[in-house]
């Protein structure tokens, strides 16, 4: 599937929306792609991301962008074959281009080392989402530019 960069922009700016309504850094990189995979249902697209966002539940581990381009990679490339080790060679190998991908762009694919935080905050209670929240993280650029590494790798 070849997508024009406009197409591609429109899907990362639908994925920056979407984490600017609420929703999760994992959220909003699947939701926004989810389609091309026959979840039409944002609901449940929504619900299947939403434990990767803080880093995996809040635990700061992988970036919840980076998760969301994994799930897309598992929809991609995912085998649903028990044994099927070509198959899972294959998922793996994309998985790997993609994390090494995001991370030249931004150094690491660990929420903490991000975003500069503890790596395992005390309680799962999420932050307050305030204008001071959405301009203090870099995370509408890297859920954007997960959106835009992941189309571009297809």
């Amino acid at each position: 599937m070849t997508m024009s960069e406009e197409q591609i922009e429109a899907r990362a700016q639908r994925a920056v929306a979407l984490f600017k309504e609420g929703f999760n850094c994992s959220q909003a990189v699947f939701a926004s792609c989810a389609d091309l995979y026959g979840i039409t249902d944002e609901a449940l697209a929504l619900r299947l991301s939403a434990s990767f966002g803080g880093g995996m539940g809040r635990m700061r581990l992988v970036c919840g962008a980076a998760s969301g381009m994994f799930l897309l990679a598992g929809l991609e490339k995912g085998s649903c074959t028990p044994h099927d080790n070509e198959g899972k060679m294959a998922n793996y190998a994309f998985v790997q281009d993609l994390a090494g991908k995001f991370k030249a762009q931004y150094g690491s694919l660990i929420c903490a080392e991000l975003l500069g935080l503890a790596p395992r905050p005390e309680e799962p209670k999420p932050a307050e989402r305030t204008q001071q929240y959405y301009e203090k993280r870099p995370c509408s650029e890297m859920i954007a530019e997960a959106v835009r590494i992941y189309l571009r790798s297809l």
